[in-house]
């Protein structure tokens, strides 16, 4: 898209012209609008956050559906008509997308990381894709490895690692094995809904409390409270910390952009309960928006200091891969009057791109605009007494690190064991 276009243009494929609409003009065309872009069915839907089951990038196969005649189609909502009756009924609301929840035996556990940029090296994400729905989350695009969509797929199929625990243990155990703070849920988040009944999370925490390894936690779930009493009794020894998200102090945003998140009033109240229980807590403002989230920045933080956090930090909107196109549909379908603004404020912070990958600006921006939301971060973090949240993890103690003795046989190796004795 070039940098003069006055409307966002979506990857070919995405937003085709629905049939018998007119066909797109030029970007040099003055009766050019936004809805020339925005396919009539991108309605949201009710507890979603993306608007589509956007094809992920590795597919061979590009389906859309059309009005064939024999079936009403689900088309965004539109004003009524002249003489038409604002206040008749709607057209009946789709059925709701049920969540699906495959297990896995995962092979590996522990991801690590040399990126410049990352307060942290070792990571461990028991589940993929998130119930959550936040429409901007960067994990997305890993959705297609799987063969699914990192639209309605990420939030709605999920991945569970069973076997996460176990191989945690293995790895613990592993004499090649040098203590480092392990950060939890950071591509998804480790306290989604289905963590109430899967329990994994809690199991693995259990083996980093028992062994003594550093644990650092991000998340936008209440459910985190769960776990207190393991996270205080490692805080106490220097070897826990954790951050809450919060975008935005406005409900109503929330609900769209983070649909099955904890509220915001709730997430303060998480810092609350983890800042009194002698937990290390810091709030990440992540990601800010320009024109939606944005102008709450120095709100939030405010808030969460005044509910306990101890350090703040903050990341630009970040668009890789499929997260462009999934968020321009996000914006079209709920802030159509700004949606051009704020991507071109985007493409602003991002050289004239959605997005820019070098370790140097990905977190924070690059030009102007940038350089303002910093100022603005500094001197509310001055005017708070705060410091950057990342520096909490230089605090973490691994030094009490005790190896475990005993390491599971891989579950793997334990079926082909029970097999075996069935033999006799």
């Amino acid at each position: 898209m070039s940098s003069s276009s006055r409307f966002p243009r979506f990857p070919e494929g995405i937003a085709a012209p629905f049939p018998k609409q007119p066909k797109p003009p030029s970007d040099d065309d003055a009766t050019l609008t936004t809805e020339t872009y925005i396919h009539r069915q991108q309605a949201p839907l009710k507890g979603r956050g993306a608007v589509t089951n956007l094809r992920g990038r590795y597919d061979s196969v590009s389906r859309e559906e059309f009005d064939d005649g024999w079936q009403a189609l689900r088309f965004a909502p539109s004003a009524p008509s002249e003489g038409e009756d604002a206040a008749a009924p709607e057209a009946e609301e789709p059925a709701r997308l049920k969540t699906i929840v495959t297990e896995e035996t995962a092979k590996s556990i522990l991801s690590r990381n040399r990126s410049p940029d990352l307060p942290f090296s070792v990571s461990l994400n028991p589940y993929r894709g998130c119930e959550h729905g936040c429409v901007y989350c960067f994990a997305r695009p890993s959705h297609s490895y799987l063969g699914l969509s990192p639209g309605l797929d990420f939030e709605s199929r999920l991945v569970a690692k069973t076997n996460a625990p176990e191989l945690l243990l293995r790895e613990l155990a592993k004499p090649s094995y040098e203590p480092d703070t392990i950060t939890v849920g950071i591509n998804t988040d480790a306290y989604q809904p289905i963590e109430r009944e899967l329990r994994i999370t809690r199991r693995v925490l259990q083996i980093l409390h028992d062994c003594g390894n550093p644990v650092a936690l991000i998340t936008k779930s209440a459910l985190i409270e769960r776990d207190i009493d393991l996270l205080a009794a490692m805080a106490a020894k220097r070897q826990a910390i954790a951050a809450v998200t919060i975008t935005t102090l406005d409900p109503a945003v929330a609900r769209t952009l983070e649909p099955r998140a904890a509220s915001p009033a709730r997430r303060l109240r998480v810092i609350r309960t983890l800042a009194e229980a002698g937990i290390p807590v810091s709030v990440s403002i992540a990601p800010v928006i320009p024109f939606v989230t944005e102008p709450d920045l120095e709100r939030v933080m405010e808030a969460a200091i005044d509910a306990g956090a101890g350090q703040a930090g903050y990341i630009v909107l970040r668009l890789p891969w499929e997260v462009s196109p999934l968020f321009r549909q996000w914006l079209q379908a709920h802030f159509p009057e700004r949606a051009a603004r704020v991507m071109n404020r985007i493409q602003d912070m991002r050289g004239g791109k959605d997005y820019d990958a070098d370790f140097a600006t990905r977190m924070r921006g690059a030009g102007v605009w940038a350089d303002l939301l910093q100022q603005r971060f500094e001197k509310a973090s001055q005017r708070l007494g705060i410091s950057h949240r990342n520096r909490a993890f230089a605090t973490l103690d691994a030094s009490q690190f005790r190896r475990p003795l005993l390491a599971p046989a891989p579950r793997e190796q334990r079926q082909r064991n029970a097999g075996q004795l069935d033999l006799f």
